[in-house]
């Protein structure tokens, strides 16, 4: 058997010196980072310096254009849509990663506990063959129809959406390591089950996990953004970019201009997660 795969200490991925030499060498990997990040920060803490309230309308100042008073003009109730964008992001991109973690947690446990314990193997992959046979955003419109749409209600949904995908992976990653031999070390010397899965095989799954979660937080947004256009999803006046391409598809010849900053915000969003995700996973991969 590889040595290196029998030893705890030799199956992380990448040593850490070696892990920073494929950073600095990924620069698109490194602009998406950077991307993220301004995003995040601009949707925390934009609104503690742009002052005007999203929800704050306006009858004599509809649909107004860009101006020193209202930066990206105004809606058509006379809502500031700048800082619509601001608050929208909050929300937006805090569903993405809310989502994310409610899938990585479920597809964690699943794939987990099917990977490591050989006699629920079968029983759990094949729910998990059932949820992947459901198209995704069907199953979602079926949920969010029958239990409503609020914030917590539209996160657990696409959650629960992204859960089958990230078991799948876990479970490969698991069976990989689950007969090797300083497992099998661990269970002669009397470690339970949960310790050698969180304490000794978790963490050489863990570079897997955090690409698919990456790639996962700009599907989240991206199917919150769908329910919410379709009215689905995050509701008035909290205000999202998917609600708020909803709202502007009334306008879309007389004020492109209210589609366009919402859609370019989701796009550049979703681009740049899924090109992170990309750069992750040749980073973290053990070739190359």
């Amino acid at each position: 058997m590889n040595k290196a795969l029998s030893n705890p200490s030799a199956i992380s991925t990448v040593s850490r010196s070696r892990f920073w030499i494929k950073v600095r060498s990924d620069p698109v990997g490194i602009g998406a980072f950077v991307v993220l990040c301004l995003l995040y920060l601009l949707a925390l803490l934009g609104p503690l310096f742009y002052r005007i309230s999203p929800e704050s309308t306006d009858p004599l100042g509809v649909l107004v254009g860009p101006g020193p008073a209202h930066w990206l003009g105004t809606d058509e109730l006379g809502r500031d849509v700048f800082s619509r964008l601001l608050y929208g992001g909050r929300v937006s991109l805090s569903v993405g990663l809310l989502s994310m973690l409610v899938g990585l947690l479920i597809g964690t446990v699943v794939g987990g506990a099917a990977g490591y314990f050989r006699g629920l193997e079968a029983l759990l992959m094949r729910l998990v063959d059932v949820f992947m046979a459901i198209p995704t955003f069907f199953l979602l419109l079926v949920i969010v129809t029958v239990f409503g749409n609020s914030p917590l209600t539209v996160i657990l949904t696409v959650g629960i959406g992204f859960w089958a995908q990230m078991a799948r992976v876990i479970y490969a990653e698991f069976v990989k390591y689950r007969g090797l031999e300083f497992v099998e070390a661990m269970q002669a010397l009397g470690a339970s089950h949960l310790r050698i899965m969180v304490r000794h095989i978790f963490p050489q799954v863990l570079p897997q996990a955090i690409v698919l979660a990456t790639l996962g937080v700009g599907w989240a947004i991206l199917n919150e953004a769908a329910l919410s256009y379709l009215g689905l999803g995050i509701q008035p006046p909290l205000a999202s970019w998917g609600n708020m391409l909803q709202n502007a598809q009334v306008y879309l010849y007389s004020n492109p201009m209210l589609a366009v900053y919402p859609g370019l915000c989701i796009a550049l969003t979703v681009l740049a997660f899924n090109t992170l995700g990309n750069a992750l996973r040749d980073i973290l991969s053990p070739r190359g």
